[in-house]
């Protein structure tokens, strides 16, 4: 039953999240709002929401190593787990003037989460610098792509994720969409401490695998379905602004609601895998305008031995 809820918890988290993005786009296109800022604000945190909910969940439930895990572990896995089957399928194609910019805010944001891991404590002191280093990159993001090509790109994705529907449709998508984020947490959650007890590991671990995993599904999805149709052209830069957000907001956010304490195992190895994962990551998009097949497959391997490396911590 247990494991059954950990399912359905995830089913309710990806249905939720996928809801309030729709019904929050079709409102905001309803009211004037620009694609740019739809995509850069409404489209960033909905894709997001599943990770948020699910943090801050763990945090005022007590379980930290879920709340930080979920962070540290959706941020290897996107890179390492989901690059890497999408390059495998299709190359995927880089944008070097975006990569310019959001690769730096990367790094940025990455060396922000190592501090935090290393002081031991994601207090919200933190929270607000990491909140207020959020606000500061989309309203950077929101000047340098009005200018760019790659609001063309972004107002592609918004009109693919909103659509025509009426206001009272959209209303109760958001609303339903935040309450099915909410359940799906709380079940999540809940299941995964239960799981890691009775299994005899750390939420941590739990946290870094099955949790990070599953709320990095509609990315997965997402990323999987534009190989398949040979689109990846925007992969890389969703990838790289879904990490960045994971860590100003979702670190941030929850910081701000439950400040906690950060596990011993994520300051021993996760964050240092995180951030060998982004260096590889913007190794590989400099080399040149694509990241090609061998490449993804290094991705790949390295992700399964980490996977790996955890399981064997935690038979031991």
């Amino acid at each position: 039953m247990v494991y059954l809820l950990l399912i359905v918890g995830l089913i309710l988290l990806v249905a939720g999240g996928e809801g309030f993005v729709r019904g929050s786009v079709a409102i905001a296109e309803r009211l004037g709002m620009s694609a740019l800022l739809i995509g850069l604000t409404l489209v960033g945190f909905g894709t997001s929401l599943p990770e948020l909910v699910t943090s801050v969940q763990a945090a005022l439930a007590g379980a930290p190593g879920i709340a930080v895990g979920n962070v540290v572990g959706s941020n290897i896995a996107n890179i390492l787990l989901i690059l890497g089957v999408t390059a495998l399928i299709y190359p995927i194609a880089v944008d070097k003037a975006v990569l310019r910019r959001d690769g730096s805010v990367l790094v940025l944001a990455s060396l922000a989460a190592l501090a935090i891991v290393v002081i031991g404590t994601l207090g919200r002191l933190a929270g607000l610098v990491l909140v207020a280093l959020l606000i500061a990159y989309l309203f950077y993001s929101y000047f340098a792509d009005r200018k760019s090509q790659a609001s063309a790109g972004i107002a592609a994705e918004v009109e693919a994720t909103g659509g025509k529907q009426p206001v009272l449709v959209s209303i109760l998508f958001v609303v339903g969409g935040l309450a099915l984020t909410v359940l799906g947490a709380r079940l999540l959650v809940s299941s995964a401490v239960e799981i890691a007890t009775a299994l005899g590991v750390s939420e941590t671990i739990i946290g870094l695998t099955v949790v990070a995993i599953g709320t990095s599904l509609p990315e997965l999805v997402t990323s999987v379905v534009a190989a398949l149709r040979r689109h990846t052209d925007l992969a890389l830069g969703n990838i790289i602004g879904s990490n960045i957000f994971n860590i100003f907001s979702i670190l941030g956010i929850t910081a701000l609601i439950q400040p906690i304490p950060v596990p011993g195992e994520i300051i021993e190895l996760d964050i240092w895998v995180m951030l060998g994962a982004t260096a590889l990551l913007l190794g590989f998009s400099y080399t040149q305008r694509e990241i090609v097949r061998w490449e993804g497959g290094v991705l790949l391997a390295l992700y399964a031995g980490y996977i790996g490396w955890l399981a064997l911590g935690a038979l031991g």
